[in-house]
């Protein structure tokens, strides 16, 4: 597994963590004082959620901000790393990403001129954040889970929390998880 998937997931785990500490704790107003070392443990659980829509709006930090970002920067086509083997009859899968105001308009395509078609998906999703560590992370609502879009080094990597959630768009056990390539010319359908 390579290192940018890992930190996708650690950000990813994070979020849900933090969430779900947020509904279980109950502690998203508290304001503890300052008196005891107990109310200073509670501070930290409490600073930890109540930061919780800073975390929503620009989750991976502030090295980049997320309102100084152009959707058009990941604007492009991306691919499997068979892609460069179909004239061989390899199987691949395609991702189309174009901008579309604040979100970007998302397009899986895969092999359809020497075999019925694995997977399509048709979607947009929002700018979850942005950091130079991390690249730039989406999101999208997909088949009742939430989908990650992860753009950074001219790679796209996606994922999602549910693991079954993004085979429904594939057929024959496949599904849009993966890593993809950015390609220098668009994609051939």
């Amino acid at each position: 597994m390579n290192t940018s998937y890992r930190q996708f997931h650690s950000i990813v785990g994070l979020i849900i963590m933090t969430s779900t500490l947020a509904a279980l704790t109950g502690c998203n107003n508290v304001s503890p004082t300052m008196n005891s070392d107990s109310h200073s443990k509670v501070k930290s659980v409490a600073s930890t959620t109540s930061a919780l829509p800073a975390i929503q709006s620009n989750i991976l930090g502030d090295n980049v901000s997320a309102d100084n970002f152009s959707t058009d920067k990941v604007s492009a086509d991306y691919a499997t790393a068979d892609y460069d083997k179909r004239a061989q009859g390899y199987d691949w899968v395609g991702v189309m990403v174009r901008a579309d105001g604040d979100q970007i308009d998302i397009k899986v395509r895969s092999r359809s001129d020497i075999k019925k078609p694995t997977c399509h998906f048709d979607g947009k999703a929002t700018l979850m954040g942005q950091d130079t560590a991390h690249g730039t992370i989406f999101q999208a609502k997909v088949n009742g889970s939430t989908a990650f879009f992860q753009f950074k080094d001219d790679t796209l990597i996606i994922d999602s929390p549910d693991k079954y959630a993004l085979n429904y768009f594939c057929s024959g056990g496949g599904s849009l998880a993966g890593e993809y390539k950015k390609l220098a010319v668009g994609l051939e359908i």
